[in-house]
Formats: C-alpha cells, sequence, structure tokens
C-alpha cells in the first residue's frame, strides 16, 4: 500500500522507483532502455524546444515578456555588450536596463550549463545501463543544479562505504529481504544464511548491520527524501553559536553564545560567523527536529507491522544521522553562506558604482600628499589635465617633527603651481598631516586654499603595478601613490579603473565571498560607469579605454599606440585605421567613445554614428544647422519636440529620439557633473571636540547592511546605524545614502577610549 506522492517500495522486484530504494530487475531496464535508445542526444529540434523553454523560464522568473527575453539572448549571442544592448538596442528590448539584461545573461549561463550537465549525467547513467524512461523525464525536468545531482547521486560512482562492502559479502539480498517486509518468518534466522567466515561475516548479527548499511544507503540517496530534508532543515533549523575559549576576548563576543533560525538570518551575521568559525574562535552547530523527519523517511518506506520493521526503521534513523544529516548540513549552510555572499557582492558593486561616479573636481592644480611617519610625507603637484608637475617628500610628523623644513616645502610648491586644494590619503599618519595642513592653511590666510582627505584604498596596489612602472618609471612606490591621491580627486572614475576594483575598499566582507564571483561583478560594474560617462579617446588610459565597450586590453593598448604615433585622432572615422579594431569592435564600442574638437560635433556625443542619418533628417526637420548643436536656441527648440510625433517621421524608435535629443541639447555633457562635489575643509575637528546634538556636514564613505559610515573630520568616521537613518522604515542603508553623499548629521553619542561615534540623520526636536 503507497501514499500519494511517497516513493513506492514494491517487494516484487519488477519495479523500480529512480531514487534507489527498490532492487531493479534488469529485465524491466533493458525493455525500458529499448523503448528510448539514446532518446537524450541532442537534435536541432530538442536544442530549439530547450532554447524556447529557458527562455520562458527566465522570462517567468524576471517577469518579463518572453519575446524581451529571446531578444537579449539573441543579441548576446551576436557578441553584443550589455551596455551596447542597453544603450543602442532599446526597441529591441523594450528598454531593459543593465540590470535586467545582466540577469538574464547569468540566467541564461546557467541554465545552459544545467543542460549541459544533463546530457552528461543521462549519457553516465545509459552507460552503466540503468537508464529508465522513467528517470531520464526527471532528470530533463530539473531546474536547479541540486535538484540534478540529487537525482544523479545513487548512480554516482562512490568511494568505499560501508554499503559498498557489505555488497561485496554478499549481503544485498538480505537487504532486498528486509525491503520486502514480510508479515511471517524470522529475520534472525534469514540473516543467519548469509554468515561466511570466508566473506567476513562471522555472526547474523554482522549480517543484519550490514544489509542495514546497504538500505540506509539507498534512503540516502533517494531524491525526494533528500529534496524534503534540505526543505525542512532550512525552514526549521535553528543555527547556534559557541565560543571554543569563552575567556578569550574578540569580535565575535556577541557570538558566544548565540541562536538564530537559519531562514531569519541577514547576511552580514552568516559572513561574521563562518568567518569566526574559520578562524577557530567559534563552534557551530545546526539543531533540527530530528524525530519529525524519521517520522518523514519512515513513512517513505515502512509499509506496517512486518518482522524487518525493527530493522528497517533503525535504518531509517542511521540513514539520517550517519548519511543525511553532515551532507545536508553543509548543503544548507553552503547556500546561506551563497547568498549571503551573493547580496555582500552586491552591497560592494552598489557602493563601488557610487564611488566610481562622483563628480569629478576640474581646473583646479592639486597637491596629493601620501602620509607616513618614519619615511615622511611624499607630494606630489599634478596640473588640471592630471599630469604630474613635480614630487618631493617633507618630514612634517614624528619621529621627525621637521615642521619648519615642511612648511617651506609645502609653500614653495603652492606658490610655485598656484595650488588651490590639497588633498590627503586616509592612511598611516593622515590625521597628523592634517593638523599639518590646517595649521599651514591657518598661516596662509591670504592664499584661498582648503584640503580634503580621501580614501586611498587600492593607491599602494597601483604604485606597485606595471602600469605605473611604465607610466612613472623615475619615481619610487610612495611618489606614485602621492600622484594616485591627487588624481582620484581630480577624476576619480579615470583613476580607479586603474585598480583592481576589490582593492578599493567600499563593501563588507569581501574578502569573505567568492573572489571570482566578486571579480566578475565588479567589473561589470566599472565597465557600467565608464560606459555610462563616456571616454575622451585623445586623453583616456589604456586602462579607462579597456573597460569600453567591446574593448579589450590589446584593442585599448593599440589605440594609444596608434593616438601617440599619429597624433590626436581628429574623428571616430579614424579608429577604424586602429589595428585589431574591427567592424564589430567598431559598432560596440563608437557611441561611448568621445572624440572632443572633431569636425562632426556629434563625434562628441553619446550619439551613435548608426543614426547619424537620422540625425540629419532631425535638423532638416527642424530647418536648423549641425553647427547649432549646444546653442541655447537649438537647446530650446529641441525641447518642444514630441518625440511620439516626430519619430514616425524620421523612421526610428521613440526611445533612441529620445536619446538623441537629450544629446544634441547637451553636447559632452559629463553626466557626473550633476553629483554633489565634495566637502572641503580648512580646520580640524578632533574626537575631543564632539558633543551629542552637534551638527555636522560630512561625506558618505561606505554603506552596509547595519548602516552608513560617514566622514565627518575626525580620524575615525561616525557611524549612522540604519535605525538612525531617516523618521521612516528603512529597509537598507542603500534606499536612504549613497557613496560619496554629503549629508547632514547630528551627534548621538561619542566614545572618546575607542575612538567611535554614533550620528543620526534625524533632526533632533
Amino acid at each position: 500500500m503507497t501514499r500519494s506522492g511517497q516513493v513506492h517500495i514494491c517487494p516484487d522486484e519488477s519495479y523500480k522507483t529512480h531514487g534507489g530504494i527498490t532492487m531493479a530487475n534488469t529485465d524491466v531496464q533493458h525493455a525500458d532502455k529499448q523503448q528510448t535508445p539514446k532518446s537524450y542526444e541532442r537534435t536541432e529540434e530538442k536544442t530549439a524546444a530547450t532554447a524556447a523553454r529557458i527562455v520562458k523560464q527566465i522570462a517567468g522568473e524576471l517577469q518579463l515578456k518572453a519575446s524581451q527575453v529571446q531578444t537579449t539572448v539573441n543579441l548576446l549571442d551576436e557578441g553584443n555588450t550589455i551596455p551596447f544592448i542597453a544603450r543602442y538596442r532599446k526597441e529591441m528590448t523594450g528598454e531593459l536596463d543593465e540590470n535586467f539584461l545582466r540577469d538574464i545573461e547569468e540566467r541564461l549561463n546557467y541554465l545552459r550549463s544545467l543542460e549541459d550537465r544533463k546530457l552528461e549525467v543521462l549519457r553516465l547513467i545509459d552507460e552503466q545501463d540503468k537508464l529508465t524512461g522513467e528517470l531520464q523525464a526527471s532528470i530533463e525536468k530539473a531546474v536547479k543544479l541540486q535538484e540534478l545531482e540529487d537525482l544523479y547521486r545513487p548512480y554516482r560512482q562512490k568511494r568505499k562505504t560501508r554499503a559498498s562492502v557489505a555488497k561485496e559479502k554478499g549481503l544485498e539480498p538480505l537487504a532486498k529481504f528486509i525491503l520486502k517486509q514480510p508479515q511471517k518468518g524470522s529475520l534472525q534466522e534469514e540473516a543467519a544464511k548469509y554468515v561466511r567466515e570466508d566473506k567476513g561475516v562471522a555472526t547474523a548479527e554482522e549480517a543484519l548491520l550490514g544489509a542495514q548499511d546497504i538500505v540506509a544507503e539507498q534512503l540516502a540517496d533517494d531524491a525526494k527524501i533528500r529534496a524534503w530534508v534540505r526543505k525542512f532543515t532550512h525552514d526549521n533549523g535553528i543555527l547556534r553559536t559557541e565560543a571554543k575559549k569563552r575567556e578569550e576576548e574578540s569580535v565575535y563576543e556577541m557570538y558566544y553564545s548565540y541562536q538564530e533560525p537559519l531562514k531569519k538570518m541577514p547576511p552580514h551575521r552568516t559572513l561574521a560567523i563562518n568567518r569566526g568559525e574559520r578562524e577557530d574562535v567559534l563552534k557551530v552547530a545546526l539543531d533540527v527536529p530530528v524525530e519529525r523527519i524519521h517520522e518523514f523517511i519512515g513513512r517513505q518506506v515502512i509499509q506496517g507491522p512486518s518482522v524487518t520493521r525493527d530493522a528497517l526503521q533503525s535504518a531509517v534513523e542511521d540513514a539520517y544521522k550517519r548519511l543525511i544529516a553532515p551532507s545536508i548540513e553543509r548543503e544548507v549552510r553552503g547556500e546561506l553562506t551563497e547568498r549571503a555572499e551573493t547580496h555582500a557582492i552586491q552591497i560592494f558593486a552598489g557602493n563601488l558604482r557610487n564611488l566610481l561616479l562622483q563628480a569629478p573636481v576640474k581646473g583646479q592644480t592639486v597637491l596629493g600628499v601620501d602620509p607616513a611617519y618614519r619615511t615622511g610625507c611624499k607630494l606630489a603637484v599634478v596640473d588640471e589635465t592630471g599630469k604630474m608637475l613635480e614630487v618631493t617628500v617633507t618630514y612634517p610628523t614624528p619621529p621627525n617633527n621637521k615642521v619648519a623644513e615642511a612648511k617651506a616645502a609645502f609653500k614653495r610648491l603652492i606658490d610655485t603651481y598656484d595650488v588651490g586644494l590639497i588633498v590627503i590619503g586616509n592612511g598611516t599618519a593622515s590625521r597628523e598631516t592634517e593638523q599639518f595642513v590646517a595649521d599651514l592653511i591657518a598661516e596662509l590666510k591670504s592664499r584661498k586654499l582648503q584640503y580634503l582627505i580621501v580614501n586611498e584604498a587600492g593607491a599602494s596596489v597601483y604604485s606597485a603595478s606595471k602600469l605605473a612602472q611604465t607610466e612613472f618609471p623615475d619615481l619610487d612606490v610612495a611618489e606614485r601613490s602621492a600622484i594616485s591621491i591627487a588624481r582620484r580627486l581630480q577624476d576619480p572614475l579615470a583613476e580607479l579603473v586603474k585598480i583592481e576594483p576589490k582593492a578599493i575598499g567600499v563593501g563588507q566582507y569581501q574578502h569573505d565571498v567568492s573572489q571570482k564571483h566578486l571579480d566578475e561583478s565588479l567589473k561589470a560594474v566599472v565597465e557600467s560607469a565608464v560606459n555610462h560617462v563616456g571616454v575622451d579617446v585623445n586623453t583616456a588610459s589604456p586602462s579607462l579605454l579597456s573597460y569600453v565597450s567591446g574593448i579589450n586590453s590589446t584593442i585599448a593598448k593599440n589605440i594609444v599606440k596608434f593616438r601617440e604615433e599619429n597624433g590626436k585622432f581628429g574623428s571616430r572615422k579614424e579608429l577604424q585605421k586602429v589595428p585589431r579594431l574591427g567592424a564589430k569592435t567598431f559598432e560596440q564600442c563608437i557611441g561611448f567613445l568621445r572624440v572632443p574638437g572633431s569636425g562632426n560635433p556629434l563625434d562628441n556625443t553619446p550619439i551613435h554614428p548608426e543614426t547619424y542619418g537620422v540625425v540629419d533628417k532631425l535638423l532638416a526637420e527642424l530647418r536648423v544647422e549641425l553647427a547649432g548643436i549646444g546653442s541655447q536656441q537649438l537647446k530650446e527648440l529641441l525641447q518642444r519636440q514630441e518625440p511620439e510625433e516626430l519619430a514616425p517621421k524620421l523612421g526610428i524608435g521613440v526611445p533612441t529620439l529620445r536619446d538623441i535629443l537629450d544629446s544634441l541639447q547637451r553636447p559632452g555633457r559629463d553626466p557626473r557633473e550633476e553629483l554633489g562635489t565634495p566637502i572641503f575643509r580648512t580646520d580640524v575637528l578632533q574626537i575631543e571636540d564632539l558633543k551629542p546634538g552637534m551638527e555636522l556636514q560630512g561625506t558618505v564613505r561606505n554603506v552596509i547592511d547595519f548602516g552608513a559610515f560617514v566622514d565627518i573630520g575626525i580620524k575615525s568616521d561616525g557611524l549612522v546605524h540604519i535605525s538612525q537613518l531617516s523618521d521612516k522604515f528603512v529597509k537598507h542603508p542603500m534606499d536612504v545614502v549613497s557613496v560619496g553623499d554629503n549629508v547632514t548629521v547630528w551627534v548621538l553619542n561619542v566614545d572618546v577610549k575607542k575612538g567611535r561615534v554614533g550620528l543620526t540623520m534625524k533632526q533632533p526636536q
């Protein structure tokens, strides 16, 4: 008797369940196989059906139209990049943004890999002569890799196990007897039949234990059982942590005696606990209601009273404790970690994008300072284009304390190059250097001089790189770092792309996540930011050019080499002369490259050359000349146009026409200029100066799950807890603030000893 939705355990050996619990009759297997010989192999018809199913699945998951997904898939398969599709193929995709496009690409790659794995699994099982029609159907319906691997598990080649040893001892028939669950007879007498000294079975008890091992392994390999236990563990499991040495202090003290339901674990706590466990500070355990799991597994196999019921129940409990629980707990915690890592990477990516898109500070000669104690402060002056003018070193900080000499050096550089801004890295000795600079500014009252502390994360990575060595072969590492610090204020994007993205510290637990996934995600963020802003092809470095849609590092170097050998590019067309920059690459990249000073003003806009003809028609329709682009008169005329009415006349889609009209109104526009500039300072604020209720202006340096860190001009950034970000409910801090935002905050509390400051963005009553 079977129960609806349960695995059918039948004493008749002519039946088989694909989970592997019952023993299969090979004649039945052969008959089934003959009905579907190699039916899993790909044909043109099957490939098309699979592709359509994948598109339908992605559309359902992302709540998009199947036509949008199919078009995107086609464009990706044709070699188009995400930035290109998002910007120049809006009509085709229904104006899907980069986030949707990347989601489609990610799911497409996953599901295609899943299909490849299905074929591999089917082939491997078929080679064992164990592929049935039922099993093949289950495999082909699998929508997750875990589901597929559960189905394959009974057929995977295993290392030596207790069950395999029992089979070698000839105990498989006894396992069949236990599964038949006869209501008459004696299990002990049946087990005694398998006592054979030459096989290593000395007693009936040994025979029975071996047979139970075989049954337990079959139960543990059943896909349905594993799926249920996995979900039950996730839904009902409690994660418990405790200290290995309670008397020792550590940053993990809140987890010394801690418990939380698995399904409620926030990502940052998952990663913190994982790190504490990895550092051998915490012991982590997973508690689940074991009795309910035993009951479920028992219902799948135990049919009622029988002479083997107790043995079968014992096998059920052994299957869970020894075989299922350890692997399921690893899998569940692995899934928990994977979700936490994905979340952490998303936070890092969001912060990185906001950092890259901070407004550039243009038209300023900047003095960059890489502070230090013993080795002194390295100074670098760069002009408004980022060109290095001079580097030197001074020793205003301990232990040298050559303050007078340092002031003289600073004053000389400021006077010689008409410096208006001093930029200090936030590393070692930064606050001592800041105090020195503030005192200097107070002395130079006649000059309009300000300073700013910037995050120097990654500056040392860049300074030691081959790129920096090529750019400044005659400078040492610290001098290059001072140049990088100065430039990242003038143009954050152009400078930060020279640094490995994960070295720019604007995330949480970035060292605890999959580095491959992190690298891929952050590279996509940098690519998105670079193409959003656009690149001046006549000034861009190879590092910046390599992130432009369609351009790899080799082509980027070829562009710079061509520019150095032939002079500045005079038009976009000239890029077609660059070696290895073929037609497809030209199509993908050219709309994101700018050529200021080109004879065609459209070359300095985001308008793609493929629509230059449309622009000609538009201007003819409006009866204006191309030379008028950028004029106030044309801007006002363009603002009055109705894209919905004009698009049919020009034979172009409305989204593309909107982009053209916007680009013609603001040629050469840098979208970052609409953002706020950094907060410049002239005096130092000490933590001892702070009092609760004090109002301050600050800059958001990092956004994490539980709040935002804000630079208010003291040694350590203050924390605005998520509960203090707004009077309204805040689901996540990134919904309220972003890296680079200038915010007004009020001091909540001050811990001078620990150097911690609590802030609020809620205005005091």
